[in-house]
């Protein structure tokens, strides 16, 4: 088999993507580009001005989103409770209502998005969400707190899975980890904003009569409505005709595109791909390490200032302690992130950063040395968001075709995200001593399932190689999109 490298733009290539869009010339079209090969010099100039054009802004989407969600942890040291009449049970109960919109409805905005498109739908859904976290600032009682919370979740479920998917629009498997690593360090790095920005908001206290932490809620939602504008214009319905691609780079899209698009499947919906993402192992497998880490997430995220706070340190410090543990915790997501895409690995790395996290927890639950226990803050910091999005890539790349794949996505965010139900409840009172060991058993048994799931994807790859050397007969329920024989798993 020849494999010619390409410079330039065949003219007869372009014109036959030209051609009708239906699901058999796609496949005639595809079979055509199986053997060329792009110029790696171009490819690599290609992916850095993908990079360039959408990475800040999924990455701006979802810091604030992040923000807006996490704020309440920021706001809780700064007597908000106090001025609703919410009391510390009313509060536990805030903080995890809105994980009951939120796991509700992120499967359905997954899989509605091709539907809907994602330029409509993520623009939508910011838009109504900037607007309810302003509102949360103007708010009287525990009931209208509860109101905004629980829109909050029901626009903010569907970020995640549709900013997901629209990177596996863009990037092809080898590629996506470190893209996903951009998108979860946001989470890291609100952390770090949301403690600086709340220090800074709060000295707004007084000014207009308002408090401090209703003027974080006022200006945090005003700067996500920017966000809405940055996604309308700078995230195109098809990446493939970006309006800054040259018009070689659009055919090199093309090609990226077709030559994936045997595990891409159908362009139309189909409940026999929904039932075969419902029974996948896979699904199984990822859904459960995501609850256990997303327990660390939202306990670590959300409590941070308030651990800090039952270390002694006052409000305004206990925010501002909070953005070394972030910022550090960012980058290090970051370089392993860099590091799994490199070496196609998951199951060792996010292994490995939950050691930091099992030692961290630990610390908290038995030393009193309070500069030890704010080093075990940045043990933890490595795993809280290393291991939550190392495993989003891990099913990412292992899902196909793309129904299945939003599906999958989408059922994995709900089930995680119920984490952050039990999170609010074990979160309770400092010093936190059942939410920590919570999150530290939670961990052991992340551990165990990353071990299991990797060894399942070894095993479902040796039988794909022994099924193509005759070894064994073909017997496999599912042998379509990632059930392909060439399809190979990553773990």
């Amino acid at each position: 088999m020849s494999h010619d490298t390409v410079h330039d733009t065949p003219l007869e290539l372009k014109d036959s993507l030209k051609r009708e869009d239906t699901e058999e010339a796609n496949y005639a079209v595809a079979g055509e580009y199986l053997d060329v090969v792009l110029d790696p010099k171009k490819e690599a100039k290609l992916l850095a001005k993908l990079d360039a054009a959408f990475v800040p802004i999924i990455m701006l989407t979802y810091l604030t989103c992040f923000l807006d969600r996490s704020s309440i942890g920021n706001v809780k040291v700064a007597n908000m409770p106090e001025d609703i009449n919410a009391s510390p049970d009313e509060f536990s109960t805030a903080v995890s209502i809105f994980y009951v919109t939120y796991v509700l409805f992120e499967a359905p905005w997954a899989v509605m998005m091709k539907k809907l498109t994602p330029r409509n739908i993520l623009t939508a859904l910011c838009i109504v969400w900037s607007l309810t976290t302003i509102f949360t600032g103007f708010i009287q009682s525990v009931g209208s707190l509860y109101a905004t919370r629980l829109i909050l979740g029901a626009c903010e479920a569907g970020l995640f899975p549709c900013l997901n998917l629209y990177l596996t629009m863009v990037y092809r498997r080898e590629e996506q980890a470190k893209r996903v690593s951009y998108l979860m360090s946001c989470a890291a790095i609100s952390g770090a904003v949301g403690g600086l920005l709340a220090y800074g908001l709060l000295q707004m206290d007084g000014i207009g009569g308002k408090a401090g932490w209703r003027w974080v809620y006022i200006i945090e939602g005003l700067f996500s409505i920017i966000c809405a504008l940055l996604i309308w214009f700078g995230l195109p319905n098809n990446p493939a005709e970006a309006y800054f691609l040259t018009e070689e780079e659009k055919w090199m899209m093309r090609v990226r595109n077709e030559q994936r698009r045997k595990y891409m499947g159908s362009e139309e919906f189909s409940w026999e791909e929904m039932l075969i993402a419902i029974r996948d192992p896979k699904l199984m497998f990822s859904s459960v390490i995501q609850f256990c880490q997303d327990i660390l997430l939202y306990g670590f995220s959300t409590f941070l200032p308030t651990i800090l706070g039952g270390m002694g340190y006052d409000s305004l410090m206990s925010n501002v302690l909070t953005v070394p543990v972030y910022v550090w915790a960012a980058m290090i997501f970051i370089a392993i992130a860099w590091c799994s895409d490199r070496y196609s690995k998951f199951a060792s790395y996010i292994f490995a950063a939950n050691i930091f996290g099992v030692i961290g927890y630990i610390i908290l639950l038995t030393v009193d040395n309070t500069a030890v226990l704010y080093f075990a803050t940045f043990l933890i910091g490595i795993t809280t968001y290393t291991s939550v999005g190392l495993n989003v890539a891990w099913l990412n790349v292992n899902i196909a075709p793309q129904y299945r794949r939003a599906l999958a996505i989408g059922l994995q965010q709900t089930i995680g995200n119920c984490a952050g139900i039990v999170a609010g409840q074990v979160y309770r009172t400092s010093p936190y001593v059942l939410g920590n060991s919570f999150s530290l058993g939670s961990l052991v048994v992340a551990q165990l399932t990353v071990t299991g799931y990797g060894l399942y994807l070894r095993r479902e790859n040796k039988v794909k190689d022994q099924i193509i050397s005759g070894e064994r007969e073909e017997t496999r329920r599912v042998q379509t999109g990632d059930g392909e024989l060439e399809f190979k798993y990553i773990y």
